[in-house]
């Protein structure tokens, strides 16, 4: 017992080590990112026809520097699964600046995939200098820590990290640990001044029999939309490399696809993060029923073309989109709708459970809880065991014979 009480305040000590760094990296990536993101919408036109260049950067830094630190989420993946057992440091800042670039020149894309990233990269390279034997753990402590510092969400993100690395498994042993390291990096992060989006919910229908069967057929949508966006983003990826397989012809010829397609759709309306569709959304702004699937496809081309950053925050704004549109359709406040949809096709596509729940809850409001509950729990049935993270582990069941 005292062993594991010792083993315990080490675990948390080395958490809140990993907060302290993966914050401040993480509000020194956001806030660059913002500034970006106001200057590329500010200067759209002018930008744009340079994303060709950004894309070029961006593959000459990989194949020249990257090697191994290349292989990005796959390779932190592989730490975590005891596959691999080296981070490349250069992998933090050939991760930040490639997202930049992507940002600034009009790509769409997210940006936890460089937080978990930062996260894990740090995490392993503490381990490293400990000597920690389980580092699958240290890794759920950068993942999380890297998450919680970049969304403001520690709850969400300490299940994130916990039950992600193997679909269908949760390492409870991790929690407390990982959940120190997600409050810790959350509130240094916030005190160094990166915040959060949030929104109150409260409009909410009676939970009875016809609520309940809206949110069931709502799940499934959502799920089959989450998955629709994981099997095309690999498909697409493998594609283009069969296609154009030298990654400098690939990104030349990708990106001025894309620069028309940004251009004469919406004007720049779909390039980055797409907070900007997620304020719509909840602000009161105009949403088209084709938002949620030009994001969609626009984000799969960028990243599959080769550009750097992630797919979640993408991944809200298509759902929160999708979810205005079924509102209108199912009769349901249109909010409401949305935020379900924000978590449930996160869900789907991340093949994760709990964590979409609960980021529900911080972003929107606990009393969104049984809603959530009963719609993610069909979302992520829906999303036949398929994931953004090509590298995430199945737990399989076992046959049993009666």
């Amino acid at each position: 017992m005292r062993l594991y009480y010792r083993d315990t305040a080490i675990w948390i000590a080395l958490a809140v080590i990993i907060g302290l760094i993966v914050g401040v990296l993480d509000a020194v990536f956001g806030r660059v990112l913002l500034i970006i993101t106001s200057f590329r919408t500010a200067h759209f036109f002018y930008l744009i026809p340079f994303l060709t260049i950004g894309g070029l950067i961006t593959v000459f830094l990989y194949q020249r520097y990257g090697k191994v630190a290349g292989r990005g989420m796959g390779l932190i993946f592989n730490i975590g699964h005891h596959t691999d057992d080296v981070i490349p440091k250069r992998l933090i800042p050939l991760a930040m600046v490639a997202t930049w670039l992507t940002h600034l020149f009009g790509g769409s894309a997210g940006r936890e995939g460089v937080a978990i990233q930062i996260g894990a990269t740090v995490a392993n390279r503490i381990g490293d200098i400990a000597k920690v034997k389980n580092r699958h753990i240290m890794i759920m402590l950068g993942m999380a820590a890297g998450f919680s510092g970049l969304f403001q969400t520690p709850f969400a993100a300490t299940l994130f990290a916990v039950e992600v690395l193997v679909a269908g498994v949760i390492y409870y042993s991790a929690i407390l640990p990982t959940l120190v390291a997600s409050v810790v990096a959350a509130q240094t992060s916030r005190f160094l001044g990166l915040s959060r989006i949030s929104f109150s919910i409260v409009n909410l229908p009676k939970i009875d029999p016809m609520t309940i069967i809206k949110l069931l057929i709502l799940g499934v949508i959502f799920g089959i939309v989450g998955f629709g966006f994981s099997w095309l983003l690999v498909k697409t990826k493998i594609k283009l490399a069969t296609l154009l397989p030298n990654p400098y012809t690939r990104i030349i010829v990708g990106s001025i696809i894309l620069s028309i397609l940004f251009i004469t759709l919406g004007q720049g309306r779909y390039s980055g993060l797409g907070t900007n569709l997620i304020l719509d959304v909840f602000q009161g702004g105009h949403i088209f029923a084709w938002d949620f699937i030009l994001k969609l496809v626009l984000t799969i081309l960028t990243l599959s073309l080769g550009f750097q950053g992630g797919e979640v925050t993408p991944l809200f704004a298509i759902g929160a989109t999708l979810g205005m549109v079924l509102g209108v359709l199912f009769g349901l406040p249109l909010t409401f709708v949305a935020a379900l949809g924000y978590a449930a096709v996160f869900s789907s596509a991340t093949n994760t459970f709990f964590a979409p729940i609960l980021i529900g809850c911080e972003l929107f409001g606990f009393s969104l809880l049984p809603y959530l509950f009963i719609t993610i729990s069909v979302s992520y049935a829906f999303n036949f065991n398929h994931s953004i993270y090509s590298a995430q582990s199945i737990l399989k069941a076992k046959k049993t014979d009666h």
